[in-house]
């Protein structure tokens, strides 16, 4: 269309209000954001589709903008023989998901920014993450890659036809659930087989680097709270307490960056996001509940009062989280020199610190430190906290002086569902009224923002809502009613429960094969509408979708049959990988008692 065409150094990106597609709106690339316009584009004039897929706060995002997007000779390819197209996996989990899936099928790795190179039909061809702009390491350099890409497209088009159309197919099968029969047994297997993957010294779970994935840790207090099983609440303690010691977690401002890129829980990727975040408040709530051990307080305590000053919008809703880089510097803002902690505290107090948190001339990061307490003793960490608190306050107000990263303040419903369900649980268990009013003015946001004609929506920004809500922002959203009537025994958040468990069921539910499609029956299609059902960095929309119309059985009990179909339905997959779906496990415990 003509009004959207770009101008003045600017691509079609300008007019969108995600902060991702804005940053890349002064790109030389005439970007798309994914729309009919590009595919017709495409068709029109029998080019392939150059898709990539990223979020706002995403390092390796950055590292692929400046190196090839902000490139005037890259710029010129795609210009030239591609129509490019910019996602926010963020807004769009359907795409991210879908072309997700192809990206592991066709490269065996998937990761951001995902980089798809398919027909215009939107059947790819080529999938890869991050790609250099220049060779090296073994590695194709991105022009090279796409003038080879080119060559194949033109002269090569059956090729091209036969790959698109076979990999398509094997995502097409193995969409499909892994249909099997529960066995009694099955809880018990999940928690050895977790075990399996459970790293004794310092918690957590797998290989780094080391995800948090706190749905885990709350499956096993869950369980363990059921079960009296000490080996379930030792891997989730043992989990907690070390995030907490260690350096994925900011022990001047709080809060919990995205991941550790080490075994110990030392070096993290600096991001932080609301739903680790709001999952950890969560689980270090539940942990105390069950141990009052006060160190999952104070823990749960500095989760709140980060998302409260950094994430939280002056109209109740919760942004979606902060950058790992600022000024173009991945950690600079959380990284310190003794010199820098003595200029603010003072010779005596700055040593002290320095000493207490690991921060060495030789340092931890790239020659700075990122403060840490991983090599004190659990007994003593509390006393530490409380003994430095007023240091690190006067840290805080430094560093508050430095440039911030950038925080993207769009405002996702399952995001911010997630967050009610957190603050509202941990409202309950700590009897705390500033917990429960930040909970309810969130959902107060949400049904004054986010609902329109009764359909839930899945982004606000600026003023403008938008995109219909996916069967995360529903089930998410529903988990946070309950926890709100938990809380407040309040019939409205109940009645509303219940309002849209119905329209999950009417707009997601696949009555052929059972489960729960991503997107709505209303909603644009896509070549496949998959059927998540792994816990990844959150849980998927099937586990949680399940996880609450149990729960919501249990209150008022109509769904039998549904809950029945869907345990069954996906039973085969939960059994192959239980690590990957412990939001089914919460919901399967749940059901069996």
């Amino acid at each position: 269309m003509s009004d959207r065409t770009p101008k003045n150094g600017v691509n079609r990106l300008i007019h969108e209000k995600s902060p991702y597609l804005l940053q890349h709106a002064y790109n030389p690339i005439q970007w798309y954001p994914w729309c009919d316009e590009a595919f017709e584009k495409a068709k029109l004039e029998d080019k392939p589709i150059f898709l990539s897929v990223g979020y706002s706060t995403c390092h390796w995002c950055h590292v692929m903008e400046k190196e090839s997007f902000e490139d005037h000779e890259v710029a010129d390819v795609l210009n030239k023989n591609y129509i490019s197209i910019k996602v926010d996996r963020e807004e769009r989990p359907d795409i991210d998901e879908l072309y997700m899936k192809f990206c592991i099928a066709m490269s065996g790795s998937g990761g951001w920014p995902m980089t798809i190179v398919m027909t215009p039909e939107g059947k790819p061809f080529f999938a890869a993450t991050y790609i250099p702009k220049e060779e090296g390491y073994g590695i194709k350099g991105l022009i090279q890659l796409l003038n080879e890409l080119t060559d194949y497209w033109r002269h090569q088009r059956d090729s091209v036809k036969v790959i698109s159309e076979n990999i398509y197919l094997e995502v097409l099968k193995n969409k499909e659930s892994k249909s099997n029969k529960i066995s009694e047994k099955s809880l018990e297997n999940a928690v050895d087989d977790i075990r399996e993957y459970f790293d004794k010294e310092y918690g957590g779970f797998g290989r780094k680097p080391k995800f948090p994935t706190p749905h885990v840790i709350i499956f096993l207090l869950k369980y363990y709270s059921v079960n009296k099983s000490e080996q379930s609440l030792e891997m989730a303690e043992t989990t907690l307490v070390n995030m907490y010691k260690g350096g994925i977690f900011d022990h001047i401002g709080y809060g919990f960056s995205r991941y550790s890129v080490d075994n110990k829980w030392l070096i993290p990727h600096f991001e932080k996001m609301l739903y680790d975040n709001a999952l950890l408040l969560y689980a270090y709530s539940e942990a105390f509940y069950l141990t009052k051990k006060d160190i999952y307080k104070k823990a749960a305590y500095s989760i709140y009062q980060y998302i409260s000053r950094e994430l939280t919008s002056n109209e109740g809703g919760f942004f979606c989280g902060e950058d790992a880089d600022s000024e173009g510097v991945e950690g600079k803002f959380y990284s310190f020199t003794p010199e820098d902690i003595i200029s603010v505290l003072g010779e005596r107090e700055g040593n002290l610190y320095c000493s207490v948190y690991g921060i060495t001339t030789e340092g931890n990061f790239e020659g700075k430190n990122i403060p840490n307490l991983i090599n004190k003793d659990i007994k003593d960490i509390e006393r530490i906290i409380a003994d430095t608190d007023e240091l690190r306050i006067k840290l805080f107000q430094y560093r508050e002086k430095r440039i911030h990263p950038f925080k993207d303040d769009k405002i996702l419903l399952s995001w911010n569902g997630l967050t009610i369900a957190a603050l509202a649980h941990a409202a309950d268990i700590f009897t705390d009224v500033n917990m429960e009013n930040a909970a309810i003015k969130g959902f107060e946001f949400i049904e004054n923002n986010l609902i329109e004609e009764g359909r839930l929506k899945r982004r606000y920004r600026a003023g403008e809502t938008a995109i219909d809500g996916f069967l995360e922002d529903y089930a998410f959203y529903v988990f946070s009613l309950l926890e709100l009537y938990d809380l407040t025994k309040e019939n409205k958040f109940i009645n509303k429960a219940e309002e849209y468990i119905e329209s999950m069921i009417e707009l997601f539910l696949d009555h052929k094969e059972q489960g729960f499609f991503t997107a709505g029956r209303d909603s644009a299609k896509l070549i496949i509408n998959t059927k998540e059902t792994y816990d990844g960095a959150i849980p998927s929309g099937n586990s949680a979708a399940l996880y609450v119309i149990i729960r919501f059985n249990k209150i008022n009990k109509k769904y039998d049959a549904l809950i029945n179909s869907l345990i069954k339905c996906y039973s085969g997959d939960i059994d192959e990988y239980p690590l990957g779906h412990t939001m089914y496990l919460w919901a399967m415990l749940l059901n069996s008692n």
